[in-house]
This record gives structure tokens, sequence and C-alpha cells, in this order.
């Protein structure tokens, strides 16, 4: 082991005590530092290398250290970082529109994550049926709305909801991709439905087109609002700008986040025309939501994505890493299933995925979990073929290793 081997290996075991000795243990973290990254790939304190395929959990969408993102924080660092809300803040303002050009909604919110959008809609939805008496909203089975009670109330599995009750009144589940279901837990009382149109957390489930259109038509009649939360499959990653584009299916709400400040910490809230001026001042607030710093980086985010095609890049491979695990699922028999839409891909297999992934990032390959036995695959939208034959080659050789004798 040579000098800077050691003082890395060094600076790695004690970035891992001070973790240890420092930090809640809320996360079962991977025993690797990552120091820097450039592209689609991402460096750990020891100098290895990993090809990035979990992107930050769907966030790096323009991949690590991307020259312009930087340029954009440097630049409006030295101009203003914070002045709050009580102010108008130009590429704030600017950032709602872009967003309203490319979407159904005509006004927006903004926060600082997925579940505070996701807490802000739950606050429209009611405000909105407040003088009908409407105050339930419906949520689906096996979905993920975010980590502060009301939604983790709002979130259909029992795996993040232990401990933490009772929880709030006035949030039911339904059955995903069951619109009789649903129908069934409406009532006077409801004044939302929300869904992700992509289920992330919950194993990269698609709703269907039909199920879609039939709770569009379900809110219509009932005067509940729609909501869908595209906090993790939205803004390019499955080859549209927004998910629910993929069935035609509009809802009156819309939550964001991750991408969208390219790493930065943001969410969005976004309203159709039942909802876009339902709050007034004093409703709800955020002091360090959209700030000047967040929103300038988000806006050219957003210009990146359009500019070099991003969202057709996402579709073009994608389409060619289904084609890729498509052909390994016919060799391997431990993958049972292939799912999602354009670069948010799930394979589940018959068996734990945890030793996969492990392995994986031991051959260089960053990926992710979606539930125990669903590999993730959310990388950046910047990749190219070759990536994606590189990734596959790796978790080929994995799953060939990982086939029972004799199977």
């Amino acid at each position: 082991m040579n000098s800077e081997n050691g003082k890395n290996n060094k600076n790695t075991k004690r970035i891992l005590q001070l973790s240890a000795k420092y930090l809640m243990p809320t996360y079962a973290r991977i025993p690797i530092a990552l120091d820097r990254g450039d592209g689609v790939r991402v460096w750990d304190t020891q100098g290895r290398c990993y090809l990035d395929f979990l992107a930050g959990i769907a966030v790096m969408s323009l991949g690590h250290s991307h020259e312009e993102l930087v340029e954009t924080i440097c630049n409006q660092a030295g101009r203003i970082i914070h002045c709050s809300n009580l102010y108008h803040i130009e590429s704030q303002a600017r950032l709602a529109q872009k967003l309203s050009s490319i979407s159904f909604a005509q006004t927006s919110f903004f926060c600082n994550s997925g579940a505070e959008a996701n807490e802000a809609a739950i606050k429209l939805a009611r405000k909105s049926g407040y003088d009908r008496g409407a105050f339930e909203v419906i949520a689906m089975e096996n979905s993920f709305h975010g980590r502060t009670i009301a939604t983790v109330a709002l979130t259909g599995q029992d795996k993040y909801r232990t401990y933490f009750g009772p929880y709030p009144p006035g949030f039911k589940f339904a059955r995903f991709n069951d619109s009789s279901d649903v129908e069934k837990q409406m009532g006077k009382e409801t004044c939302a439905v929300i869904i992700e149109p992509i289920q992330g957390e919950g194993g990269i489930h698609e709703a269907s087109a039909e199920f879609l259109r039939d709770v569009r038509e379900l809110c219509d009649r009932s005067g509940a609002l729609l909501i869908f939360d595209e906090v993790q499959c939205g803004l390019g990653r499955t080859g549209r700008w927004f998910a629910h584009e993929l069935c035609g299916v509009e809802p009156d709400i819309m939550t964001l986040a991750k991408p969208l400040a390219g790493g930065l910490p943001i969410g969005a809230l976004l309203a159709g025309e039942k909802a876009a001026h339902v709050f007034a001042p004093g409703d709800h607030a955020s002091t360090f939501g959209g700030g000047a710093l967040i929103t300038s980086v988000a806006l050219k985010v957003l210009e990146i994505i359009e500019r070099d095609s991003l969202i057709e890049n996402a579709a073009t491979q994608g389409e060619y890493f289904k084609k890729r695990l498509t052909a390994l699922m016919a060799r391997i028999p431990i993958i049972k299933e292939l799912r999602g839409q354009g670069l948010m891909l799930g394979l589940e297999l018959n068996c734990d995925a945890r030793p996969i992934l492990d392995a994986a990032r031991e051959k260089g390959l960053l990926i992710g979990l979606a539930g125990a036995r669903t590999l993730r695959f959310v990388p950046p939208l910047i990749i190219t073929a070759e990536h994606v034959d590189e990734a596959v080659d790796i978790l080929e050789s994995i799953l060939l290793e990982a086939v029972p004798a004799g199977s």
C-alpha cells in the first residue's frame, strides 16, 4: 500500500467513525464516502471510480459537476443568496413562468423538498374543499409521499409508518390501479386523490392509462382535486417532461422536487385552473423556498434539459436499456420482471436484491433498491448507449454468478 492509498484509507475510516458517533442512525449507509463527481461518474475518498446509475436517487439528471451549473451557482452566490419571500425574486418568478409553459399549471409555490411539496398540496386541497366540508385525501396502497407526519400518514407502506402514530385524521387508501376501489373510498368528505404515475419507492410500478382516466373522471364528477406526485418520475425522466403525459391525463395539482435544481434542495407545488388561486397571503409559506440561488440554478437545469434534448435522450437510452435488460431476462431465471419508463426502471428478482446491489458496487456500478427485491436504475439523463452497455455488462456478470447451480 503506497502512502497516498494509506492516507485515503485513513480518511475513509475517519469519516465512517465520525458518522457513527455523531449522526443519528437514520440510514443504513453504504460503507464508502463519495468525494467528487464528473458527469456520470463519481469517485470515493479512496480514489475508486463508479458508474453512477442512482444519481443521488433520481436527482442528478445532468450528472455531476456540470460546468454551467457550477458557473450559475458561483455567479448567483456573488450577487445574492437569500432575501426571504417578503420580497420579489426575479428568478423565482421566471421559474414559475417556465414551469407553466411546459405543463398544465397556472401558478407555482416553491419549498425545499418533495415532502414539503406534498404537505403544501394537502393544505391546498383541504382549503379548496373547506366550504363543502371536504378534507379527506385518498392515497394509494404501496405509495410513498414523504417522511413528515402528514406525508407518512399519506404513504401506503407500513414499513414507513410503524412507531410514528397516531396519525392525523383525513387520510384513506385505495388499491393502486383499481379505480373501483378509489370510487368505493370516495365520499362527500373527499377533497383530493393523490397518485404517483410511477410508484418509485414502492417498486417502480406504473399507473395504467385507464386507471388515471377513470380517477380523473371520478374527481371531475365529485369535485375532488386530482394530485400527481411526480417528485421522482417528473422532469424528463420518463422520456416526457412529466410521466402523466404518457397517459394523456392532466392533474389539478402536481408536486415536483428531486432533479429540479441540479442537486440543490427544492420542492415545487404546481396548480392548474381549479386550484391556482386557492391560497391567499398567510395560508402557506417557506422561509427558504424559491430563493434566488436555488431558482437561478433550476432555470439553468430546465434550459439545459431543453437545449440538449435530454428528454429525447432519456426516451432513446431508456428503450435501449430496456432492450438490454429484456435480453438478460431470457437467460437469467432469477429475474422476475422489468418495469418502468425511460430512465426510471426497476428489475424485480425472485430473491433478495441487496447482495446484487453490493456486488455491483464492488465492480464499480452504483444502483439502488425499490423494495427488498427490486433493483432501481435512475441514471443521469445524459447517459449514452456506451454507459448502458457498461452497466448491463457488470450486472450480467453478477446475476449469472447468482444463478443457483442447475437452473
